[in-house]
């Protein structure tokens, strides 16, 4: 988008008259309206007040960008005006604003108001080019500056992408090794760029040149060209969940967790150049994007990776769901009572979102397994794993098919994602046998068919009758816990969060108190678990935050500066913030967390603390059922952990 297209010299305002955000509007407004920019004046400003109630659009350094999409829009434009004076917008730095964008688009799916807000903010980054604007005093001088701008972008811009690709090429072409990588975790917010930067630097050492795709938080970044692949000697697989393979058919592949790349990287990259990777080869039925690990991918490896898979998209719809459900019990308690609007919308809100989460975590596990045929009878098999079957009794009369207390719950749908999924790669080999003539027929009927068939037998008739026997004695269990019992299961559930820091017995703490509180999220007991999991991830953080700033004379450079960043992880309850320093020095940094959390989680049991979210940290804290309580066992357990990793740790530690 060239915002020099949209920044009419007609539609300019040299000398704002306005005095306060709202004459703002409605003097750019009806400017608008007056040059048949807009056909319905009240419409459009409307929709500007609406995003205005949103957020401020007064970015900050004297700069506002009000904006809208809506029906009145005529053709898309963008309206220049300045204020001498200034006028307070509200802005976020809290100064008056003197220069204002309004964009105007037409309704619809181009995103023209979007591409200009990008593109305005590129060139307003630039200190001169908002020094400039401020003193320009006509329309023309204006366009000019924005010329120049957005020329001096492009420009950069395309000798950046240029720089990029010749490094790339430069890559392919030299007479180093190459080699092609990707990093995946399930939540994909640390592991994924920490594995991403370390195989870079053994890369470099090494003397190899590589590449890494990496799938995270932001979505698969720097995806690798099939020209890429076909240059490169070998895959190194990082990834804690499924990732694309049918494209990696024929080649030199090593696959293990994320966390092998974090901690030994040089090990993986010598597998791929020392031939000691197997040949990965994609089945008949996979295309570029289809397939799934299977170099490395064997035995509890495996099962934890297909496990991952269906915890990395359950994730959103457990934190969505969960955290509204919780705000809404607030609301409940303390702003207006079960009839108000608020709580009703929350609550149900948050239900559906919630509802998902079995049903998803089974499609996934199954997805991981089979590929796509195991992803219907997966979710088919968690859905009858969260529903009472009895509700769809009608003609069935069988006691298993009509007694209440027949759902599986959170540890039935884990059960069915893995049965679906291993059904359906057994009848994936059996189908390979039959003739090419029917083979259209095995996605379209057979697959689905017999799929659905066997899972929703073994759901009604095995899985539901025996989990949710399980289920009712972990509720009772559960709910008879004594001061003791509390703090013990607190205390070994905080203290896994910290053993391998987002790795199988982190996992298995959090996925064990997500299963509780999935069961009955308004459980006191099933809140005290997720509290117990939340303050045992927040410790390691918090402490080598606390050891980075009180001994420094013990931490590298990088270390002092990753602990200034893991003050925010530990709030925002990221784990993977102490994985640097549990990598450069596992001896001290790992049992220290691990004591620090599971005095933590003690503490949590010993006063009955609750947190009604499954994620946050200390954002949520507001719906913390003791939240002095809660603050009590991060800050006791933080700075002990601390104490005892800046006590024992050694001074003069090398540079990482």
């Amino acid at each position: 988008m060239d915002i020099r297209e949209l920044l009419m010299t007609d539609l300019m305002i040299m000398d704002l008259q306005a005095k306060s955000k709202e004459d703002v509007i409605n003097e750019m407004v009806h400017h608008y309206f007056e040059k048949g920019i807009i056909d319905d004046e009240e419409l459009y400003k409307k929709d500007i007040l609406a995003r205005e109630a949103e957020n401020s659009t007064g970015m900050g350094d004297g700069i506002a960008i009000p904006h809208a999409h809506d029906k009145a829009v005529k053709k898309p434009a963008v309206m220049f005006a300045r204020s001498v004076e200034g006028v307070d917008y509200d802005s976020l730095d809290g100064q008056p604003a003197h220069l204002f964008f309004m964009i105007a688009a037409p309704e619809g799916g181009d995103n023209t108001h979007l591409q200009a807000l990008a593109a305005l903010s590129q060139v307003l980054l630039d200190p001169k080019v908002v020094s400039a604007l401020k003193d320009a005093d006509t329309p023309d001088k204006v366009q000019d500056i924005f010329s120049e701008a957005v020329g001096k972008k492009q420009a950069e811009n395309e000798a950046q992408e240029k720089a990029e690709q010749a490094a790339d090429q430069a890559a392919v072409d030299s007479d180093k090794p190459y080699l092609v990588a990707v990093t995946a975790c399930p939540n994909g917010i640390a592991h994924t760029y920490m594995a991403e930067d370390n195989l870079k630097k053994a890369a470099a050492k090494l003397g190899v040149n590589i590449k890494v795709e990496t799938n995270g938080s932001e979505g698969t970044k720097h995806k690798l060209s099939a020209s890429e692949i076909e240059r490169a000697a070998g895959v190194v697989i990082a990834a804690d969940k499924k990732v694309s393979m049918g494209r990696f058919d024929g080649k030199k592949v090593i696959s293990k967790a994320v966390t092998a790349a974090i901690k030994d990287p040089e090990t993986l990259i010598n597998a791929i150049l020392n031939d000691e990777a197997g040949t990965y080869h994609a089945n008949g039925s996979e295309s570029a994007d289809e397939g799934s690990v299977d170099s490395g991918d064997k035995g509890w490896g495996g099962i934890y990776r297909q496990l991952m898979n269906g915890v990395s998209h359950m994730l959103p719809f457990v934190i969505g769901g969960g955290i509204l459900m919780a705000l809404s019990f607030i609301i409940e308690n303390f702003a207006g009572g079960p009839k108000s609007l608020a709580f009703i919308f929350l609550n149900n809100a948050g239900n559906m979102a919630f509802a998902f989460m079995v049903p998803v975590l089974a499609a996934y596990i199954a997805e991981a397994i089979a590929d796509q045929p195991g992803l219907m009878p997966g979710f088919a098999g968690g859905f009858m794993a969260t529903v009472y079957t009895g509700a769809y009794g009608g003609a069935y009369t069988a006691n298993v098919l009509t007694d209440a207390k027949s759902a599986g719950g959170f540890l039935g749908g884990l059960a069915a994602g893995f049965i679906a999924g291993y059904f359906m790669k057994w009848l994936e080999k059996i189908c390979a046998k039959l003739p090419q003539s029917v083979s259209g027929m095995k996605s379209m009927l057979i697959y689905p068919i017999l799929g659905l068939l066997f899972v929703s037998l073994v759901m009604f008739f095995i899985l539901n009758p025996i989990f949710s026997t399980i289920n009712v004695w972990i509720t009772n269990f559960l709910n008879n816990l004594g001061t003791g019992n509390s703090v013990l299961i607190c205390l070994i559930l905080a203290g896994m969060m910290a053993i391998d820091m987002g790795g199988p017995f982190n996992k298995a703490a959090y996925v064990f108190a997500a299963g509780a509180f999935a069961n009955d999220p308004n459980s006191a007991q099933a809140a005290m678990l997720m509290a117990a999991v939340m303050v045992g991830g927040m410790v390691p953080p918090f402490e080598t935050a606390i050891a980075t700033l009180v001994w420094k004379n013990k931490f590298t450079d990088d270390e002092r500066k990753a602990g200034i960043t893991n003050w925010v992880l530990g709030f925002s309850f990221i784990t993977e913030g102490a994985i640097p320093f549990a990598t450069a020095d596992p001896g001290h940094v790992i049992p220290s967390s691990v004591i620090g959390s599971a005095i933590a989680g003690a503490i949590v049991g010993w006063l009955k603390v609750g947190v009604p979210a499954p994620h946050g940290g200390f954002w949520v804290s507001p719906l913390a059922t003791n939240i002095w309580g809660y603050f009590l066992a991060v800050i006791v357990g933080s700075i002990i952990s601390a104490v005892i990793l800046g006590l024992w740790k050694k001074e003069n530690s090398a540079e990482a």
